[in-house]
């Protein structure tokens, strides 16, 4: 044997071990073979670059840029998406450059110093490492989020994840609530302008109409006494028209408050149905009470719930035919005081139910008032006002039912916000 060098060598038997074999020549003649069995650790080298080409694709393949800087402020690592977010040359970066080179490669497009003061305290820092999140507002319009997380080796990995089009999408929707509550705001404005622009010329005109009518004024024909009555008829119509207009409107921009206070149950009663007694005597409509004498009263609006119940024997009216009866009954209970209003009508469908207490929705089915589709709307909120539940009784043959539910207490003054 000739050779004077040591040889290494790998031998793979066919039974899948490996052999480390060493041989060294013996300078007075003969060789000396070193065996090793050193299949695990070339299993464990196989494995870990396997992992390890499995974690670089990965790296490789992420949208979000990602870099590593040791604890003496060096890239370590980087993939090709933290490069193209900050527009840097893979060359550069493989020269581990410093985290304060990187910022000032970086500062074409981000130069807030407060932000990279951060970021380089989160990668140099010794005591105080913890994770981080920025978000950078960059000059081309884009927009990043920053994370730092500590690794276990002192390194500091950071994340740059671009989410321009969330914030854009987040912009465009904040730009749109802002228009859509300024369009709103000038629907009220607008509704509150009209109607009390409205309110001064009916008030005046229905203030003459009484003195018209008065007979110390002077006596009217018969023809001029019913067109007088039109007028006034007209005008009352339309004077609750607009106050009804302006209340919605006031509900809708959160601004109605409930002046709350004993509410005395038989006389809201019959104040509601004493503002009914023109319609009731011109349609031979009866209208039935059931509420016992001492039922008492609870606390809330009285005007409103007086305007409650006046629009519930209003509808109810409306859908009644001539020579019928229209009911309303009141009952308390542990915790709350029931109004039931019933109508002789004709019933009203499932579908026409589902929307019947949304604004301007009028059913003239049956009717022979044709309405503006505002009472059941105000129904509804100035009973939710008062933290209570308005619904329809489950048809029952024909004629409608509708169930109006007040709290005996207000724990709270409400508003039309909630």
């Amino acid at each position: 044997y000739r050779a004077n060098e040591t040889i290494k060598d790998t031998w793979f038997l066919p039974d899948g071990r490996a052999l480390g074999v060493i041989t060294t020549p013996n300078p007075e003649g003969g060789v000396t073979y070193l065996f090793d069995d050193v299949t695990e650790s070339l299993n464990l080298a196989r494995q870990f670059d396997r992992l390890n080409r499995v974690q670089r694709e990965t790296l490789d393949g992420l949208a979000e840029g990602v870099a590593v800087f040791g604890s003496n402020g060096r890239a370590q690592l980087f993939n090709p998406a933290f490069a193209k977010m900050w527009k840097l040359s893979d060359e550069a970066l493989r020269e581990q450059p410093h985290i304060d080179t990187v910022e000032t490669w970086c500062k074409p497009l981000f130069d807030d110093a407060t932000a990279w003061r951060s970021i380089r305290e989160a990668i140099t820092a010794i005591e105080s490492r913890t994770d981080m999140e920025i978000k950078l507002e960059r000059k081309d319009g884009s927009v990043l989020i920053c994370m730092s997380a500590p690794l276990p080796d002192g390194a500091t990995m950071l994340t740059f994840q671009d989410i321009t089009d969330t914030e854009n999408v987040e912009r465009a929707l904040r730009e749109s609530n802002d228009a859509l509550k300024a369009a709103d705001q000038m629907k009220i404005d607008f509704v509150h302008h009209v109607s009390y622009e409205l309110r001064a010329p009916l008030t005046t005109i229905i203030g003459f109409a009484h003195f018209l009518s008065d007979p110390a004024t002077g006596p009217l024909t018969p023809k001029q006494a019913e067109y007088l009555d039109y007028v006034t008829k007209s005008t009352n119509a339309l004077l609750a028209l607009t106050n009804n207009i302006l209340d919605l409107a006031t509900i809708d921009a959160g601004a109605m408050k409930l002046e709350l206070g004993p509410v005395d149950i038989g006389k809201a009663i019959a104040a509601a149905a004493e503002g009914l007694q023109d319609r009731l005597a011109t349609d031979r409509i009866r209208l039935e009470v059931e509420a016992d004498p001492d039922i008492g009263t609870f606390v809330g609006d009285e005007r409103r719930v007086v305007q409650v119940l006046y629009n519930l024997l209003a509808n109810a009216v409306g859908f009644s035919p001539q020579d019928a009866s229209v009911g309303i009954s009141a009952k308390r209970t542990d915790r709350s005081v029931v109004f039931t209003v019933t109508d002789s009508g004709p019933g009203m469908p499932p579908e026409v139910r589902d929307r019947a207490f949304d604004m301007f929705e009028s059913h003239p089915q049956g009717s022979r008032h044709r309405g503006a589709g505002l009472g059941l709307s105000l129904v509804r909120s100035f009973v939710k006002l008062h933290g209570g539940d308005v619904r329809f009784a489950p048809p029952a043959g024909k004629g409608t039912t509708v169930i109006c539910e007040f709290p005996l207490q207000q724990v709270v003054q409400r508003d039309a916000a909630e």
